[in-house]
């Protein structure tokens, strides 16, 4: 199968050449946020994005605004075949000032193809039944990643400098059969599906960030959550290898085996890298199982300390109790809020910079209560997410020595 060259259309599409790019900076600022800016049914955030009053997106906007990355992965926010959600958020939201802050301008964003909603062909979930109507609970669980419809919970890279689109790569058709040591589950899936099922449940994408001389590249992806499924763990055993893929793909093995989806070969070599995502796993507490995040945290060319924090995520594992009061993480790290009746508040949304490209700045947006801002968080039912906005600024290779900003 030859695969499609939508995704590198869209980056082109989405790309203006006119703007201008901004000096490189000391310090360069990466953030990732689930924005949960996802539908009931395909075309809906179309509509709601193109309404400038919607409240959802206008406090990512703001907090966005507050935040102000140069280089943002955005993750739910819903695809579509000419990335219209996403343009619309940055033209109607992210580009007008929010309540009095200063617009953003990113001119170069990156819409790739997700696999959620896209139907396998496959009793998937095993429910007796091959579920092709989209639509449905039952039409998702059949799909490559689960999606009601095609497209639902995509993602998307924004960012204030060029996007290097010939070394542009997405890895979206590799199969989960096809990854080392891959960890499926055992008697679930038959023959036939295994021969399609694709390892990412979304896509996982070196998107490379052209700054000045230096480029950075972006590795971005949102592995499914580790929950939703039955003792045979299919959702957890994925989620572990959608966090190994990036393991593997940033260390010094040859992967002769791995082949992008315009059939390129081979790993990220000894380049400088930003992990970024929603990753649906937290090293201390949760529900995900075999240890990749620790593993992907603790691997010798991923620099994970210091730890991104915010007093406003401790304050509410304090306020909140309930499984909060038996996780072993500090509360202080934790990035999104599951409810205290549920998984609690945990960490898994992360910006892991390579070693070459040192931290001087981190942090998670998560004021506290008192604070005016708190508002733009929130607690359940959330403004904009369960999720929080992660950021971490870095020197860039070669660049004088420079405060934090």
């Amino acid at each position: 199968m030859r695969p499609s060259i939508l995704a590198l259309l869209f980056c082109v599409a989405m790309t203006s050449h006119s703007a201008e790019t901004p000096a490189p900076p000391a310090t360069l600022r990466f953030a990732t946020f689930n924005v949960a800016m996802h539908g009931t049914r395909a075309g809906e955030m179309i509509d709601k994005l193109g309404d400038p009053s919607f409240e959802q997106a206008r406090r990512a906007a703001a907090t966005i605004q507050e935040v102000r990355p140069d280089v943002l992965l955005l993750n739910e926010i819903d695809h579509d075949d000419k990335g219209e959600s996403v343009r619309r958020f940055v033209a109607n939201f992210l580009a007008v000032g929010q309540d009095g802050r200063a617009p953003l301008d990113y001119p170069f964003v990156y819409v790739p193809e997700v696999n959620t909603g896209v139907h396998s062909g496959h009793d998937l979930d095993r429910s007796g039944t091959v579920a092709s109507t989209p639509g449905s609970r039952a039409y998702g669980g059949d799909a490559f990643g689960y999606g009601e419809y095609p497209g639902q919970f995509g993602l998307a890279v924004l960012s204030r400098y060029p996007i290097d689109v010939e070394h542009l790569r997405t890895f979206r058709l590799l199969r989960w059969k096809d990854f080392p040591g891959a960890w499926l589950p055992e008697n679930w899936y038959t023959d036939a599906a295994l021969e399609v099922l694709r390892l990412s449940s979304k896509t996982h994408a070196d998107v490379p960030i052209q700054v000045g001389a230096d480029t950075l590249h972006f590795l971005v992806s949102h592995p499914t959550p580790p929950t939703f499924d039955g003792p045979e763990n299919r959702n957890g055993r994925r989620n572990h290898d959608e966090i190994r893929f990036w393991e593997l793909y940033v260390g010094d093995g040859a992967l002769d085996w791995l082949a992008d989806d315009r059939g390129g070969r081979g790993g990220l070599g000894a380049q400088p890298f930003v992990i970024a995502g929603d990753l649906n796993a937290d090293p201390n507490d949760g529900d995900s199982k075999g240890g990749a995040i620790s593993s992907l945290l603790k691997h010798p060319r991923v620099q994970s300390a210091p730890v991104p924090t915010s007093a406003g995520a401790a304050e509410q594992a304090r306020l909140q109790g309930g499984s909060n009061l038996t996780h072993r993480g500090d509360p202080a790290q934790d990035t999104a809020d599951f409810g205290e009746a549920g998984a609690g508040n945990l960490r898994v949304d992360y910006v892991l910079p390579s070693r070459e490209l040192p931290i001087k700045g981190s942090g998670v947006f998560w004021p506290l209560a008192a604070d005016p801002l708190f508002r733009l968080v929130g607690t359940h039912p959330f403004p904009v997410s369960d999720h929080r906005l992660v950021w971490v600024d870095v020197k860039l290779p070669g660049s004088p020595q420079a405060p934090a900003r």
